[in-house]
């Protein structure tokens, strides 16, 4: 099978030849350890061609980079017919770190509802697919949903803070974002549905004592089964990328109509062990991040970690190996590396269907 074709495999449930081990395009370079990774069976998991164009035909943006203490700088200004909004980011590895948010002031909410409203749509599949065949067997070409409303909210427009403040003295206000951010998601499933992505992630990165149980429950779970409903009526997959501590709603996460779980990261990491997401999610695929404590350790314990892995996945079918947080940069090479023999030895399958 090629790495491609193990990935499609494992999410749908069945037996590739052997545990797929992944790692996102932005988190290993170009050079010749890559390469022997990928002759391996290593699958770059690229997020970076959407499946849908997104443009605000209404809004003007401007980009301002300067440089201030030998730090750079990105001031992007929204003018939009009813105000101006701003934000201020600075480079932080392969992410961005949010110095000023979106949201400022209450005299923002008008600007940030129009720029929401104002979003237009388009299938992108056409790049899309010249994307995927010039990248070839190798990688794996994954959709994006974006943010569920409410984290999207609390993440990007306000910042933690910012939003609790909010939440607690104009709760009607931010509401009223999060059912015009409903809306435009909504408008967005059956343009997903209909495109060439196999799968897509939907949110995370959401935490128990920030999100809270109640608020999972209630703002985010539904957003997955809506999703989900669409997209299962034309073969397509849901996942969210559920990287911190599930146990405080594994429950829901297991009604939920999410076919994988994506980053999940085993214990000593976070509060949940392989052995207990496989016991909580016995119909999900677990497509998990591959402990980040372990990449500290000695070789031979970054091995017998990936062993002990593959045992509690097992039988091994609806599980993937990958790498989806920053690992040190002196020791990716030799713990990939690692992975990638334990996997090709341990980890190879064989089919149940008899």
């Amino acid at each position: 099978m090629t790495p491609r074709q193990r990935v499609e495999a494992a999410l749908r449930g069945d037996f590739p030849d052997k545990v797929p081990f992944t790692v996102y395009e932005c988190m290993i370079p170009q050079c010749a350890v890559e390469r022997q990774l990928r002759n391996e069976g290593l699958c770059i998991v690229v997020r970076t061609v959407p499946v849908i164009a997104t443009w605000t035909p209404n809004v003007q943006v401007e980009q301002h980079t300067y440089s201030e203490r030998g730090i750079i700088y990105t001031r992007t200004t929204y003018q939009t017919p009813v105000g101006e909004l701003t934000t201020l980011t600075r480079p932080a590895g392969f992410t961005a770190w949010t110095v000023a948010h979106l949201f400022q002031k209450p005299e923002d909410y008008k600007p940030i509802l129009f720029m929401i409203r104002d979003r237009q749509h388009r299938p992108n599949y056409d790049a899309f697919l010249r994307a995927q065949a010039d990248f070839g067997d190798d990688g794996f070409f994954r959709g994006g949903i974006g943010l569920t409303p409410l984290h999207d909210i609390m993440i990007n427009m306000m910042g933690v803070e910012t939003f609790a403040v909010e939440w607690a003295e104009r709760r009607d206000e931010v509401l009223r974002l999060y059912d015009a951010l409903v809306a435009d998601l909504r408008a967005t499933y059956p343009l997903l549905a209909d495109s060439p992505a196999l799968a897509f992630n939907y949110g995370g990165n959401e935490t128990g004592d920030v999100m809270g149980r109640e608020r999972f429950a209630r703002y985010v779970v539904p957003h997955y089964d809506e999703a989900a409903e669409v997209l299962h009526r034309k073969g397509k997959l849901l996942g969210s990328h559920l990287d911190g501590n599930n146990r405080v709603w594994a429950d829901l996460v297991a009604r939920s109509g999410l076919d994988y779980i994506e980053a999940f990261t085993p214990a000593p990491d976070t509060d949940m062990s392989l052995a207990d997401a496989r016991a909580a999610w016995p119909d999900k695929v677990l497509w998990i991040n591959f402990p980040s404590s372990a990449h500290l350790a000695p070789i031979p314990a970054v091995e017998e970690t990936t062993r002990q892995l593959l045992r509690e996945a097992a039988p091994g079918n609806r599980f993937l190996v990958g790498i989806t947080e920053d690992v040190p940069q002196e020791r990716w090479r030799d713990n990939f590396q690692a992975i990638s023999r334990v996997l090709n030895t341990d980890g190879r399958l064989k089919s149940q269907d008899h």
